[in-house]
């Protein structure tokens, strides 16, 4: 860990000399593991930077300015998690790993003002680590205002639409396996169904009064047991007759998470939709139309 430390140090700090004589740069800070004190970086940790500029267009349509921090091996764009922005994504010599994000000043302060996010202040809240302030926006980046973790549950609105989402793509997954399109059904089962049962148990997790991180960060450690213990089963190899078996171990899995849920919070569940979805996927698999 001694050697990576070091270069992040090294990089952090050519970063710092590099923004501060760069006029159109006005604040950048550090999120992630690398500002935290709980889960706080390892050894296989990167180093997630807010850019706030005037104008961050130039730090994503070049990469030459990468060259005054570090030798770059690689770079590439890639939508941020909140699929809101985009970020420059660094593997620096050595195999340091930098995300910069880089973000208009104007648009953040308006942030700041008409309040964040929850997942921009879930990040905030967890730890932020001020590189170059020349607006003064630290106290505002560690104020109380951020307010307290997002615990809130789901409106029921948004409950429904979820578990409705759910059971509506299990029956295309389904008809999918039936067509003989074994690499789209595997990947509705294993991608998309996954985000919405990992929003499921995020739900009932924090409707236990858990403390969960985002995108299922140290899952292992908030997750409700019984749903750990069901992970194993519900991914499959790339054979149609296991993601059939993986599609129903899945069903199963968000069905029970789902209906506690609505339980804890006193919403209803549909649970005609989930019957009727249940039993056309059970045709669909054994071969009856």
């Amino acid at each position: 860990m001694g050697e990576f430390t070091t270069g992040y140090d090294r990089l952090i700090e050519r970063f710092i000399a590099w923004a501060g004589s760069v006029e159109n740069i006005r604040a950048a800070f550090v999120i992630g593991s690398r500002a935290r004190s709980d889960h706080p970086a390892d050894e296989w940790a990167d180093l997630d930077v807010i850019l706030l500029a005037r104008d961050p267009s130039p730090y994503l349509a070049g990469a030459d300015w990468l060259c005054e921090i570090g030798t770059p091996w690689l770079t590439f764009l890639e939508r941020t998690p909140e699929d809101d922005a985009y970020e420059r994504r660094v593997l620096f010599e050595g195999g340091l790993d930098v995300d910069f994000v880089p973000t208009s000043l104007a648009s953040f302060e308006q942030m700041l003002r008409e309040g964040l996010p929850p997942a921009e202040a879930d990040m905030l809240r967890r730890g932020v680590r001020i590189l170059v302030d020349k607006e003064g926006l630290a106290a505002r980046l560690t104020a109380p205002e951020l307010g307290p973790p997002p615990a809130a549950p789901p409106a029921e609105l948004d409950f429904t639409n979820a578990v409705n989402d759910f059971w509506y793509h299990t029956v295309w997954t389904a008809k999918k396996l039936r067509r003989g399109e074994l690499w789209w059904g595997k990947s509705c089962c294993d991608g998309y169904l996954k985000g919405l049962l990992l929003q499921m148990i995020e739900w009932q997790a924090r409707a236990g009064g858990a403390d969960t991180w985002m995108r299922g960060r140290f899952l292992e450690e908030w997750a409700d047991p019984r749903a750990l213990a069901a992970l194993p089963e519900i991914y499959a190899h790339y054979d149609r007759e296991d993601t059939w078996r993986a599609l129903l171990a899945t069903m199963g899995l968000f069905r029970w998470l789902a209906v506690e849920t609505a339980e804890q919070l006193g919403y209803g569940y549909p649970s005609l939709g989930d019957e009727q979805t249940t039993d056309l996927v059970r045709q669909l698999f054994t071969g009856r139309s």
